[in-house]
């Protein structure tokens, strides 16, 4: 019987708290020591340890299969070429975005060859990625590109997501970094029927979910009120609903963007799509950084990561909250396509 595919780790950028953060995820998940696999340098992963206090051995494994052997209470790790000295904590540096990067590189292309069953992202530093040449604005477009590569098609034909969840709300983004004058030029009924056919796809073929309702806000204030505040509504977005509903897309709306919200929050909705990235991300993030998820929708494979940054301020310190990591690693565990 072939091994149970395991949820592969990024380790995040070496100088902020993802490291840590991941050795705390074992301290307090034991039993995920065979079901996850951690790709990091080792003497990163080593210091993080000692950080996290958690005391738990490295297991370091030469292939992916290993991991399902591996007895309780220990850090499973497929190491990366050896960094030529440790970054410093908290600092910006070329040689941790090198690194983050790499572990990225070798994580998806892991999931891309089915080795493993999805990805967890540990944070980047989108400056220490610029410093080291790395021209992707984020995890989104490296995974989108490299994807793109694997199956053999544009970047464009590849269309990605953001969705951003907690357990009270999900919301997808049409647009996600963008001047705001230009999101406001990117909601086009292209765009948005897109953004609708992807957030079916997710939760109806990606997660079995049996339905998906989703609500879609307005760009303008009470959804335009009817032209008087801004065409937006009329001109993009409700046709786009009207081509996702004649594919038998249960999208409703376009709603008033200051209340759709809180009718998803009470169970209205399934997911609400927003128009830009601060709509959609303000609601989530104030409802609670700790079980916040992005999930990145159109990828040929499940991927999520905590929602939060880097935090350079609170490396090493002991008190950075591993409880959106532990949140990303649960939703990538109960993926269908996941270990049982």
């Amino acid at each position: 019987m072939n091994a149970p595919r395991p949820i592969v780790i990024s380790m995040g950028d070496p100088a902020g708290v993802g490291p840590e953060l991941i050795a705390q995820v074992f301290r307090l998940q034991p039993s995920w020591s065979n079901r996850c696999v951690v790709v990091a340098d080792l003497a990163v992963m080593r210091r993080a340890v000692a950080l996290s206090g958690c005391l738990l051995p490295l297991a370091v494994l030469e292939h992916w299969q290993q991991a399902a052997d591996l007895p309780p209470r220990c850090v499973p790790l497929l190491p990366l070429p050896a960094m030529a000295e440790l970054p410093p904590l908290g600092q910006v540096s070329a040689a941790a975005g090198r690194a983050a990067a790499s572990a990225v590189e070798v994580a998806t292309a892991a999931v891309l060859r089915g080795e493993a069953a999805a990805l967890v992202t540990a944070p980047i530093h989108k400056g220490a990625w610029h410093a080291a040449g790395i021209h992707y604005p984020g995890h989104t477009e490296m995974l989108q590109a490299l994807a793109a590569a694997h199956v053999g098609c544009t970047v464009a034909q590849l269309p990605v997501r953001m969705m951003l969840s907690n357990t009270e709300l999900h919301t997808v983004l049409v647009s996600v970094h963008l001047p705001l004058r230009a999101a406001i030029d990117a909601v086009t009924q292209a765009q948005v029927l897109q953004s609708l056919q992807l957030t079916h796809r997710h939760f109806v073929q990606v997660l079995a979910r049996p339905r998906c309702r989703i609500a879609v806000a307005g760009l303008n204030p009470h959804a335009g009120e009817g032209g008087l505040f801004g065409r937006e509504e009329i001109e993009h977005i409700a046709p786009a609903i009207a081509a996702a509903q004649a594919a038998g897309i249960d999208a409703q709306g376009p709603f008033a963007p200051d209340t759709v919200y809180m009718r998803a929050r009470r169970g209205e909705f399934d997911v609400v799509l927003a128009m830009y990235h601060d709509q959609g991300l303000i609601p989530v993030k104030y409802l609670g950084l700790e079980q916040g998820i992005n999930t990145t929708l159109g990828l040929p494979f499940l991927r999520t990561s905590p929602d939060h940054g880097t935090a350079l301020d609170l490396a090493g310190s002991g008190n950075a909250d591993p409880s959106s990591l532990l949140a990303a690693l649960r939703a990538a565990l109960a993926h269908p396509h996941s270990p049982p």
